[in-house]
């Protein structure tokens, strides 16, 4: 046998009782002894007592015994589930040397291929019940949620991952068999393992593109809120992680370079490919990460200085001096452009590349260009309204003339033209992602629709008219007054949906208004107060219902009441009792005092609901709405003006309504230049080439000098950098919190030791003053000390006549030298008990008083 030659015993240790003592003092010797390690036999655990061996080893991990720790490995047979919680507190109390010395242990057990696995599913142990950790908590998790960036990397290049859960409804076997063993620890398990996804150290070591990264956790994230109501403030709370992970990244750009490399670069999948394809302007980068914050509603990073900078500079374009030019001067130049609009686009069609031409393309000038064009249709629509009253009799019958109602139709036809030129460069799922163009859709559809209806009541009563045997149907569609016609017919029907969108018209007039500060924030607290009025009117309705069928049905059998009893009249008598204007006579019935009871109560109940309690609970809801978006308003308002100005950034739609549907020399040029284009595959775009970054080394970025395919990307270099950054600084932190900590206790321990000096000063002055209350106190010490002396001077010749008296001849010579040193010892005695008597009081220390019994108090001291 060699002599490093080792067997398990199949004799099952038992646990000590000393051992945590042992541990707890530091005692090696004795922790060696209790572990019998002489023999180097390697001795296997009681299962009964699997608890008190894995307290023993997570003890000296917590007490920084590595020493101890290492005599439990090496003596006692730890297997995966103890190792497993030992490295949990390593992490826990951040001691990367045990990290390590427990994964090479770690390896040792299972051997070069490690099944990393085995952490996320230990749901299924038992043992961990009466662990401090949760369920799914492996090492890795741990360390990503404290945020351990050094454990972190050990981990990572040991093998270690954190494997993306599986979707909430997923029926794969593992999910299954997770849920059916237990539901809570499988639940815990995944919220677990979403904190360490979600965690700063995680994604910045682990992410190839971290920023990218947080943008699709936090989608995720938010998702899983809404399909997990029972774990939703936990799921907001890691949202909220990854966007201050990406604004913080963001923060850490030093120049242009890299802010325009991180806000115009996008990964190589299908939403950022189709973001990454949308062209601006030119002189415009497309913004591609900035327009993906904007679709995955990351408010925080779009808001953040940096992107509004970026988004403030390119929305004035050469026009340095508008933003801190006078609200006055933009007003007048407003109102320059409303005036001479027709001019401007009439120069811009003949030469759009032109040094006007160039400023119109200006994204604050296409702005106002546009909303110029909006107005002149608004006006519009109001002077078609007042020649409708003009012509009011004309309009009341079929001899209306279509050409004073339908001049709005050639704006109509530019916003349908504008509208298919987005929906062709945006792309239709970016397109139906905002609201405002499901508005304008809705809108343009009833336009085209009345329109379609007036058209068709033209040419079917001229059609009808020239058949003789439909002369009753052509007198209907010529000749009959309105009060003839019928409920469906199409002419109603047109003015009605002229009547809507003429309103939605005015209200999509509040799209600019995010322009301004004061009026955008107004505008989306109107949003909101819109939603929490459409979640209100559901329990507004299912109440209303009640009680009109209620109420309704008392009322049928009678006929005396002809304001209920029928549906219509009893809902409108409902509708205005919530605004206080109804008669509450109408429920009144003195001839039936049952039925007037009941519909008393009815009505009493209903007034009380409606008015009382649920229009007040809509005025909370609203006052709530409004006071979130005022207690984040710089936010909000910075969000939406986000978007309106991307809105204006891209390529084409600088011709405004209704001037865009004349077709133009530059449209004409594009298209023939796009058919060559196709014909001959030319014209392949080259990406820029950048610098390397000198702020990350070569070792991690690769980027050497050459081009060639090991070649980091600009934007992988710039992300890098910035990570790396992120790492440094978070550690620079860590290091000066520790500082701060030290700091602390250092204070405190300064603070203990004053109070410590007080105490006994305090006691020193009550000590001089018992003194100076006995002042006879020395003398009588002295004539005891002295008649001590006394007694003993005679006590040689007294014994030595005791001696004589019994027969014993002893022999006692004094010397001279003897007798100078009695008389040496009387005199010091003597002065000792002068001195006593004539001591003055100090602040020096107090020795105690022979024959005084003296009490000293022990002040106890924190350790340091």
């Amino acid at each position: 046998q060699s002599d490093n030659w080792r067997e398990i015993v199949n004799k099952k240790l038992h646990f000590p009782p000393e051992l945590i003592p042992a541990i707890q003092e530091g005692n090696m010797a004795w922790v060696d002894s209790l572990l019998s390690l002489g023999d180097g036999i390697i001795r296997q655990l009681d299962e009964s007592e699997d608890r008190l061996w894995r307290e023993a080893l997570n003890l000296s991990i917590r007490l920084g015994s590595e020493d101890i720790m290492t005599s439990l490995l090496l003596g006692v047979k730890f297997d995966f589930r103890q190792i497993h919680e030992a490295l949990l507190v390593a992490v826990d109390t951040n001691q990367p040397r045990f990290v390590k010395h427990l994964l090479d242990r770690l390896d040792q057990e299972k051997g070069n291929k490690m099944d990393v696995r085995s952490f996320s599913m230990a749901i299924f142990d038992h043992s961990i019940d009466d662990s401090q950790f949760a369920p799914g908590v492996t090492p890795l998790t741990l360390a990503c949620q404290k945020d351990l960036y050094e454990i972190v990397m050990m981990l990572t290049q040991r093998g270690h991952d954190i494997p993306m859960p599986h979707s909430i409804s997923c029926t794969c076997l593992e999910c299954r068999n997770g849920r059916q063993y237990d539901l809570l620890k499988f639940s815990l398990s995944r919220i677990n393992t979403y904190r360490g996804i979600a965690s700063r150290a995680y994604l910045s070591i682990t992410s190839e593109d971290a920023m990218l990264s947080a943008f699709h956790h936090s989608r995720e994230l938010r998702k899983l809120s809404k399909k997990e109501p029972e774990f939703k403030p936990q799921y907001l709370a890691l949202e909220l992680l990854c966007q201050e992970f990406a604004v913080e990244l963001l923060g850490m750009c030093r120049n242009q370079s890299e802010v325009s490399t991180i806000l115009n670069s996008a990964e190589e999948d299908s939403e950022d490919e189709e973001l990454d394809e949308q062209t601006f302007e030119e002189g415009i980068p497309n913004l591609a990460r900035l327009r993906l914050a904007v679709n995955y509603n990351q408010k925080q990073f779009v808001t953040h200085p940096i992107c509004q900078q970026v988004l403030s500079s390119i929305w004035c374009g050469s026009l340095s001096g508008w933003r801190g030019s006078r609200t006055a001067w933009k007003l007048l130049v407003s109102l320059g452009i409303f005036i001479t609009m027709p001019v401007l686009c009439l120069v811009y069609w003949i030469a759009p590349k032109s040094k006007l031409g160039k400023l119109l393309k200006v994204p604050v000038i296409k702005f106002l260009l546009h909303s110029a064009s909006y107005m002149w249709f608004l006006i519009t629509l109001l002077v078609e309204s007042i020649f409708m009253e003009i012509y009011r009799s004309d309009f009341a019958s079929r001899k209306q003339n279509i050409l004073h109602n339908s001049l709005h139709m050639i704006w109509v036809a530019g916003f349908f033209w504008f509208e298919c030129k987005e929906v062709w460069l945006e792309g239709l799922k970016s397109y139906f992602l905002d609201l405002w163009n499901i508005l304008d859709m809705m809108v343009l559809s009833m336009y085209l629709a009345s329109f379609t209806l007036r058209i068709l009541i033209m040419l079917k009563g001229y059609f009808l008219c020239q058949d003789s045997s439909a002369q009753e149907l052509c007198d209907y569609f010529t000749n009959t007054v309105r009060e003839d016609w019928k409920q469906e017919d199409p002419q109603l029907i047109a003015e009605t949906l002229f009547a809507v969108t003429s309103m939605l018209s005015f209200t999509r007039l509040a799209y600019i208004l995010p322009a301004h500060e004061s009026l955008g924030t107004l505008q989306i607290s109107m949003g909101r107060m819109i939603d929490d009025m459409m979640r209100f009117m559901f329990i507004l309705m299912i109440i209303g219902t009640a009680f009109l069928c209620g109420i309704n049905n008392i009322y049928v059998p009678y006929v005396v009441s002809p304001h209920l009893g029928r549906f219509n009249e009893t809902f409108n008598f409902l509708f205005w009792t919530m605004f206080g204007m109804a008669n509450q006579e109408y429920v009144d019935m003195p001839d039936y005092a049952l039925a007037e009871f009941v519909g008393r109560i009815f009505y009493g109940i209903f007034t009380l609901l409606i008015v009382i309690v649920l229009l007040n609970m809509l005025i909370a809801m609203i006052s709530n709405s409004f006071q979130r978006i005022e207690d984040d308003a710089d936010v909000e308002w910075k969000f939406a003006r986000s978007k309106l100005y991307l809105s204006y950034f891209r390529e084409g739609l600088t011709m405004p309504v209704p001037f865009n549907i004349i077709p133009s020399p530059k449209a004409l040029f594009y298209v023939l230049r796009s058919i060559f284009q196709k014909i001959c595959c030319c014209c392949n775009k080259k990406a820029p080439e950048y610098p390397p970054i000198t702020s990350v080394s070569s070792n991690t970025l690769n980027s050497g000098g050459g081009q060639g395919e090991g070649r980091v990307p600009y934007r992988l270099q710039v992300t890098k950098a910035l990570v790396h950054r992120y790492i440094e600084a978070a550690r620079r932190e860590f290091e000066e919190s520790k500082r701060k900590d030290v700091g602390n206790r250092i204070t405190e321990l300064n603070k203990v030791v004053g109070r410590l000096h007080t105490e006994m000063k305090d006691f020193h002055q009550k000590l001089q003053w018992r003194r100076k209350s006995e002042p006879d106190q020395a003398n009588i010490l002295g004539k005891y000390i002295m008649g001590a002396r006394n007694n003993f001077r005679d006590f040689d010749n007294n014994e030595a006549m005791g001696c004589e008296n019994t027969g014993l001849h002893i022999s006692t010579q004094h010397t001279e030298e003897e007798d100078d040193e009695k008389k040496e010892e009387e005199i010091k005695a003597g002065e000792m008990v002068s001195e006593e008597r004539e001591e003055p009081e100090s602040e020096g220390p107090v020795e105690p008083v022979p024959g005084e019994e003296t009490t000293f108090e022990t002040v106890s001291t924190p350790d340091v």
